[in-house]
């Protein structure tokens, strides 16, 4: 859906040239002067996929090598490392259908459009992150009651490292990306993969001292991954509730309504909302102009405060500006519908 509130034919913006590229890949995007047909909210879930394919295609990679060392070692703290490496690489595919599908256009039934599957998702990988939780610990408690010996520990130090090294370097793009596009649910799977780095080095730690002699530091590393685990899942969890919630920055609700109250023949700003939408912002407000304006000025008011607010917030894909008149002229210009109103929350 474009600003308008219309479903564009053609939604993909392809920028020319090799400056054009580079702010693509920063996750810039003009605010609709472009060409006509180009969806900057399109762009950004493309964008989001590419994302999640690079990572998947990364995180595979560095759990399968953990596989196998697994295999050879019996380390329970590379193991629950192992487990937790897969889970976050199977969060990419819930989320990877959820931005395809927010990609269709509204409809009669689902007139928002889908745009909400992506915080869906995010349920479906705090549940992971949950999972991964329980079964490491169990594991761990496990190993605790039954110690096992570890071997080729040098192997088990490697594959920590490249753990780290693999799950910290997702990280980085997921969150950035992200925070680029405003999916909530990417950057809380970028946070799951960082989780997973820092572990990887409590497993190097785990292999050192069994390696010194203390045949328990793996089962108590694996316990320590498991707490790590729980943290992460509370973050996760309030990121994705506020999502859900439409629960907005209260910053960026007084920079919308400072600008609105900027726009020259706006006399009062109220009723500001914004909320996210997958990872677009929609928002609405009302504005008092003069009541003697003819419509058509009325009109370019509204628009030159849309156009203001779409410059403070590039992410915002809608916006709807009522109108009030100021009521000089003595009356209540909402007395027809006052009997039909309820205060919010209510």
């Amino acid at each position: 859906m474009n600003r308008r509130g219309q479903h564009p034919a053609n939604a993909q913006d392809h920028p020319r040239g090799v400056g054009a590229f580079l702010r693509g890949l920063a996750g810039a995007h003009d605010h609709d002067h472009g060409p006509a047909g180009t969806d900057p909210q399109l762009e950004s879930s493309s964008r989001g996929i590419w994302a999640l394919k690079v990572s998947l295609l990364g995180l595979a990679a560095t759990a399968s090598f953990q596989v196998v060392v697994v295999l050879i070692s019996s380390s329970v703290a590379l193991l629950a490392d192992t487990i937790h490496n897969f889970s976050d690489a199977l969060t990419a595919v819930p989320l990877w259908i959820a931005f395809v599908l927010g990609r269709r256009a509204a409809t009669t039934r689902y007139t928002y459009g889908y745009g909400r599957a992506e915080d869906l998702a995010g349920v479906f990988i705090v549940l992971m992150i949950a999972a991964s939780a329980g079964l490491a610990g169990w594991e761990s408690i496990q190993r605790l009651i039954s110690p096992q010996p570890i071997s080729n520990l040098v192997w088990v130090m490697v594959a920590a490292i490249v753990g780290f090294a693999g799950n910290e370097a997702v990280a980085v793009f997921r969150i950035q990306v992200g925070r680029e596009i405003g999916s909530a649910a990417l950057v809380a799977d970028g946070y799951h993969a960082r989780a997973d780095g820092f572990t990887s080095l409590a497993v190097l730690f785990g292999a050192i001292g069994v390696w010194l002699g203390f045949p328990l530091a793996d089962p108590l590393v694996g316990l320590a991954i498991t707490v790590a685990i729980v943290f992460v899942l509370k973050d996760a969890t309030i990121q994705i509730w506020h999502r859900l919630m439409d629960a907005s920055d209260p910053k960026l609700v007084e920079e919308l309504a400072t600008a609105a109250g900027g726009v020259v023949g706006v006399e009062a700003v109220d009723d500001v909302r914004v909320r996210w939408l997958g990872h677009r912002l929609e928002a609405d407000l009302r504005v008092v102009v003069d009541e003697d304006l003819p419509t058509r000025q009325s009109h370019a008011v509204a628009e030159e405060v849309r156009h203001a607010l779409f410059h403070i917030e590039p992410k915002l894909a809608t916006l709807v500006v009522h109108v009030d008149p100021c009521g000089h002229s003595g009356g209540d210009q909402h007395a027809i519908t006052e009997h039909h109103a309820r205060p919010r929350g209510h």
